[in-house]
């Protein structure tokens, strides 16, 4: 594997702090910028193909830092034109890491691109707007900002969780770059249900009925802050118990990359992914009502997706996020190329429960543009 490079020096690697109620508190909470790079640096080093890390310079001058894995050892014909290259994003409270799983393989025949969200992981983290419209356009105009600067003349575009309803909003503001788009178990779809009325007897009678799976533990306890602070306050108020919060909260993820790592190492990274300043997951709670409905249901925007962009949907079939709302936008873009596809045995995760098949359904995909 090459060694990992950045176009920014080293000391470059750890941005400081903004000034914050948070920023007075560094012995307080366990983390920091250079305690992130050093557990991400870790996992990457399981990557066996030629990788390229570093930082992207928007206008703005915020960073986006970014991974491209490929394969030189696979010489291509001169006169054959390149692959589309597949750009991975990641959910809410994620990173570039959580992709340790697919990172190889979707990369043995075409460049793949991951990148942090702005406001999340090792990218900047600027200050968003309250209004719900306003922070979804800074984090699509982000991802285009970041598209221009990388050189990329169109891609295939997968999101996962809010990186799929962020992809979706991209795709629609930005066609002509997207040649087929993904989306892994995407969040902010449907409309949140009205389940009761009060009739005026006063006796509360069903008015729809919605399937979807009883909530973790760990969203019902996002959810529980999200309406009063930052959906992650919880953890940088845990102070020294931040880390072991989040094992406790998340020993899933342990578990889905026990085979990697023998140690807290993934548990690790989704601390200091989250312990930061907080500034993505702001914007998450502009765009979000409680229990994780968004303000701003996708199912209301999808239709002007252009039916030119082909649209393939993967879920979880054991995940908590309703695979219903995937139909529904089969009917609604009954014109267009859109499939929905259940991953068995899988949950919210689908890329990290059973990575051989999510790899395999996605490479599939993408030999189907080129």
């Amino acid at each position: 594997m090459d060694p990992i490079q950045t176009t920014a020096p080293m000391q470059n690697d750890c941005e400081t702090e903004s000034s914050s109620i948070w920023s007075w508190w560094p012995s307080w909470r366990p983390t920091s910028m250079s305690l992130l790079k050093t557990t991400e640096s870790k996992i990457l080093t399981c990557i066996q193909n030629d990788l390229w890390a570093r930082f992207v310079t928007l206008p703005n001058q915020d960073r986006i830092w970014t991974l491209t894995v490929t394969n030189k050892a696979v010489r291509k014909p001169v006169e054959q034109a390149p692959k589309t290259p597949l750009v991975m994003v990641h959910g809410f409270g994620g990173g570039v890491g959580l992709w340790i799983r697919n990172l190889d393989t979707l990369s043995r025949s075409r460049p793949v691109y991951a990148f942090d969200l702005l406001g999340f992981g090792r990218s900047s983290r600027p200050s968003f707007p309250s209004d719900a419209a306003k922070a979804e356009e800074q984090f699509v105009d982000s991802i285009e900002q970041w598209r221009q600067s990388v050189g990329l003349e169109n891609m295939i575009l997968l999101g996962h969780s809010l990186g799929g309803y962020l992809a979706t909003s991209y795709a629609i503001q930005y066609p002509s770059r997207v040649s087929h788009l993904i989306l892994v178990d995407p969040w902010g779809y449907p409309e949140r249900p009205q389940t009761q009325t009060q009739s005026q007897e006063g006796q509360s009678q069903e008015t729809e009925v919605v399937k979807r799976r009883p909530l973790p533990h760990w969203v019902k306890a996002i959810a529980a802050v999200v309406s009063l602070f930052n959906p992650l306050a919880v953890i940088r108020a845990a102070g020294p118990w931040g880390p072991g919060l989040v094992n406790r909260f998340r020993p899933d993820f342990k578990r889905k990359f026990e085979d990697m790592f023998d140690d807290d190492t993934m548990t690790q990274y989704i601390y200091h992914c989250n312990a930061q300043t907080p500034s993505g997951e702001v914007g998450f709670r502009a765009m979000s009502e409680s229990l994780g409905w968004a303000k701003r249901p996708m199912l209301q925007r999808v239709h002007l997706l252009p039916p030119s962009i082909p649209l393939t949907m993967l879920y979880g079939a054991q995940s908590w996020v309703d695979s219903s709302s995937g139909d529904r936008v089969v009917q609604v873009r009954s014109q267009a190329h859109t499939k929905v596809l259940l991953i068995n045995e899988a949950s919210h995760h689908v890329y990290a429960d059973q990575p051989e098949e999510f790899n395999r359904v996605v490479k599939n995909i993408c030999n189907s543009v080129n």
